[in-house]
């Protein structure tokens, strides 16, 4: 017995070394980082676009009040997105927006990758580490491969986009590396599941990468179908008991009309913006053919598949990547190129012989793999150090929406452009006339975005005003502009049946008779002027025929109100409407 504890006690600190210096307790060291950023008030650089992030605080306000997305508001993306960011923001209230959008995935994607890095590591350590260190940069550093303005910002903007990057990088990581059958059968219908309601160009993608795997013999036939049946099990359930699968099919088909266009010029469009990892891909593909084309010829082959070739491979998740992006303005393009190409690195010495070969393979496998690392890595180090001397927005009514900050340059700017709209509308009002913005870049302007957020911080307060004065509450408050996030800060209600992300042209479908009776009820609707902007022209134009009672007033500087009818007696006799 001695003798055995003896062993015992000399043997046990290895385990406990392994367990310690394991990839699993990496990642769960990384969701704890997360999870104190996420309970801390922290503030972050405003960036270009970061109103986008408001979508998911309008969807999730809607959902709080027993809103169904799909069903019950337009949605310009898949709701699964939406369900976990409104689990997210219920646990941590006060976290910052971006952060809790981006990190909301998690909840699918952590248990994923670490059952894969749990598989690989029972064979290759270094595989493991190698797999899930870039994962963590991708899915922890809220930021696009590509930036969209000249100052260092946070991306408040393609959210989805990366996010569904994120779900093609596991299930990737699943076809190329787990041998497991029924770990890999299980990943790919939470894979697939989570890209159907999360956005359905991504899960064309996947449907072209899981095709493919098929043929090429990295599933079996039986498992592909135990898969198949696993996601329309899940899909049949859900439209048996809400019919949300239909509706959002329909949906889907609606927003292809609206953003229906030449395929051609777009795949051109994303193949250029990612050009260094699109040619570097490309050029790998030829040589690894190239490669294999020789060794095949040398000396017979038997037993391997020509179309299980990582060659082959590589093309088809690249050209599905290209396939993705055609949609996407801002992404993580290309991250799940990694794990094929990883595979490719370990294989080299074993695909060709010759050195000039094995650098020129290795040379592109980096020249494919780092630039979305390096640009990542690179914007947050910008992003985080350069705000070192940043001044925080001055608000009292955006909760944690105003937690940003900015340069004291912006800050001044901001101030004069605030002041400046008002006292030259007509001159914007002509150009909205024309469906011209005063810049190209008007929403990624820094000073636009601070504004906007100086402008809804006033607006609430002018609310809040007239509420007091006249002793009413308006409970349905709409925006005629792409985002609507005056329900959730003044804990409100938005009307059913209207689109969130109202980007007309793109995602706003013309209203039928059950979204202009919803606007027609709206106790107040806003529309913003400083500056006025076709967009919120157009929705205006839309929305009209059901705000014909309403009495329109100069709520402010930067805002004019739509106020309901049954608060006319509160409000006393109706004056001149806004100008």
């Amino acid at each position: 017995m001695s003798v055995a504890f003896e062993q015992s006690s000399k043997t046990s600190p290895r385990p406990f070394l392994s367990v310690l210096t394991a990839p699993v307790t990496l990642l769960v060291l990384a969701l704890l980082v997360v999870l104190v950023l996420l309970a801390l008030p922290v503030h972050l650089p405003i960036g270009p676009m970061y109103w986008d992030v408001f979508i998911y605080y309008d969807a999730a306000n809607r959902i709080f009040d027993g809103q169904v997305p799909v069903l019950d508001f337009f949605v310009p993306v898949g709701p699964l997105g939406y369900y976990l960011f409104a689990g997210w923001v219920a646990l941590f209230p006060e976290g910052h927006p971006v952060f809790l959008a981006h990190w909301s995935l998690l909840a699918i994607t952590a248990p994923a990758m670490a059952a894969i890095v749990w598989h690989v590591d029972r064979s290759s350590r270094f595989t493991a580490f190698a797999l899930l260190i870039p994962f963590l940069i991708f899915a922890i550093l809220p930021f696009n491969t590509r930036e969209m303005y000249t100052y260092p910002g946070s991306d408040g903007f393609g959210i989805y986009n990366r996010q569904a990057c994120q779900m093609l990088y596991v299930l990737v990581a699943a076809f190329t590396f787990v041998r497991d059958r029924r770990l890999l059968v299980g990943l790919i219908a939470v894979c697939m599941g989570s890209l159907f309601f999360l956005k359905i160009t991504g899960f064309l993608a996947a449907g072209m990468i899981c095709a493919y795997a098929l043929v090429a013999g990295r599933i079996a036939l039986r498992d592909a179908l135990i898969a198949a049946v696993a996601f329309m099990a899940i899909i049949a359930g859900m439209e048996v008991s809400s019919g949300l699968v239909g509706r959002y099919i329909h949906d889907i088909l609606i927003l292809i009309g609206l953003n229906s266009g030449s395929l051609l010029p777009r795949i051109l469009q994303a193949s250029s913006l990612s050009f260094g990892i699109v040619g570097s891909a490309g050029i790998l593909v030829f040589v690894l053919l190239w490669s294999e084309w020789r060794k095949t010829a040398s000396q017979a082959v038997e037993g391997t598949s020509v179309l299980a070739r990582d060659s082959l491979w590589l093309a088809v998740v690249l050209i599905a990547g290209i396939l993705y992006e055609t949609q996407n303005t801002g992404s993580q393009a290309f991250i799940f190129l990694w794990p094929v190409l990883l595979a490719i690195l370990m294989k080299t010495r074993g695909i060709v012989e010759r050195p000039v070969l094995v650098l020129t393979i290795t040379s592109l496998v980096a020249a494919a793999a780092l630039p979305p690392v390096v640009r990542i890595i690179e914007r947050a180090a910008r992003t985080y150090l350069g705000a070192i001397k940043n001044v925080p927005l001055a608000e009292r009514n955006l909760k944690s929406l105003g937690a940003v900050n900015m340069r004291p340059d912006i800050e001044a700017r901001t101030d004069h452009m605030l002041h400046f709209y008002p006292e030259h509308r007509k001159l914007y009002e002509d150009l909205a006339g024309i469906y011209e913005l005063p810049t190209p870049l008007l929403y990624s302007d820094f000073d636009f975005q601070i504004g906007y957020l100086s402008a809804v911080d006033t607006a609430i307060s002018s609310i809040r005003d007239i509420e007091t004065k006249a002793g009413i509450r308006f409970d349905t408050i709409m925006s005629l502009n792409f985002v609507n996030p005056f329900p959730w800060l003044m804990q409100r209600s938005a009307p059913l049946h209207v689109a969130i992300g109202a980007d007309p042209g793109r995602a706003v479908p013309p209203p039928g008779l059950e979204e202009e009776q919803a606007v027609a009820d709206t106790d107040l609707v806003l529309l913003p002027t400083c500056p006025p902007t076709a967009n919120n022209s157009i929705l205006y134009t839309l929305y009209i025929p059901a705000l014909t009672n309403h009495r329109r007033i100069k709520l402010d500087a930067c805002y004019d109100a739509f106020i309901h009818p049954k608060f006319d007696t509160a409000l006393g006799p109706r004056n001149a409407p806004a100008s």
